[in-house]
């Protein structure tokens, strides 16, 4: 199994600590001051990382879906207006780049374009991300391959063979494959988390995570224990905001209960060898009447 240490010291891959990445996407809603505020709450929660989506509107949007008309919280306007409104620019991820720095947390986004990555590169972020969406686009994949940084590949949506083909294309090295099912919120019964195992088996040179669209926490905590190295779950001020991502998303109380849980099981599962503990020395003498 390959590990990966980012910029900061912190490991992922088998044996580490689980890598939790707050996904704030664009639940910000176009606001900084919100995209600041969850940067703050996922430091507070204990998460190694906060994620955002980047685009160029004109170039990512299907030219068929701008005129369409859409009801946001300014108002009805033009999709390709909205797309515009939600998407911050260079001044913003200055922002961004300077709080997790302060902060001394790693942020990264899943770039839905060529010119996105490009864009991205002038903060030289630790890590690449390529959404379910974006499996299939070679020439995008190659474009975040050639930066020379590690790429988490998300496969929602996907066959084994677009996965397949997609890993072919990519190659191992400094890859990433998170498990994940793209609905919103996804259905406990099709997350099929055994898709982790499946993964892990099929591919063991390469970090396998899970990168959640559910309710609750509770199917998350799963995945960490049957053994994904890497989980990702939208983050949110208030799951009541406006937004499609919002109902699938993880609030910060949530959050700091879904770290705290995590690293309560790492600690649990253990090295898998028998002993008997200190702890259990008392009540062996005690109650044990066969010495």
């Amino acid at each position: 199994m390959q590990t990966y240490k980012l910029k900061n010291g912190r490991v992922i891959g088998q044996g580490q600590p689980c890598f939790i990445i707050a996904e704030i996407g664009l639940n910000h809603n176009g606001s900084l001051d919100n995209a600041l505020k969850l940067i703050d709450e996922a430091v507070k929660a204990g998460c190694d990382a906060v994620k955002f989506q980047k685009r160029t509107p004109e170039v990512s949007t299907p030219r068929e879906q701008w005129d369409v008309m859409r009801e946001t919280p300014w108002g009805t306007m033009k999709y390709i207006d909205y797309r515009y409104k939600v998407e911050f620019g260079a001044e913003e991820y200055r922002a961004i780049d300077a709080k997790a720095k302060e902060k001394g947390i790693i942020w990264f986004a899943s770039c839905w374009d060529e010119e996105s990555v490009d864009f991205l590169e002038q903060f030289d972020p630790a890590i690449y991300k390529a959404a379910s969406a974006g499996l299939t686009d070679v020439s995008l994949l190659k474009k975040k391959k050639d930066t020379g940084k590690p790429l988490i590949i998300s496969t929602g949506m996907s066959t084994m063979e677009e996965i397949e083909n997609a890993v072919n294309f990519i190659g191992t090295e400094k890859l990433l494959i998170a498990h994940s099912t793209s609905s919103y919120p996804a259905p406990t019964n099709e997350l099929n988390l055994r898709m982790i195992n499946t993964l892990a088996k099929k591919y063991p040179d390469v970090p396998i995570g899970y990168s959640g669209h559910e309710t609750g926490l509770a199917t998350t905590l799963a995945a960490v224990a049957i053994g994904a190295t890497f989980v990702e779950r939208h983050f949110t001020l208030d799951r009541a905001m406006w937004g499609s991502d919002q109902a699938a998303s993880v609030e910060p109380g949530g959050m700091a209960k879904l770290v705290k849980d995590i690293r309560d099981i790492e600690a649990a599962l253990g090295d898998g060898i028998k002993k008997v503990y200190d702890s259990e020395l008392g009540p062996r003498a005690k109650l044990r009447r066969v010495k």
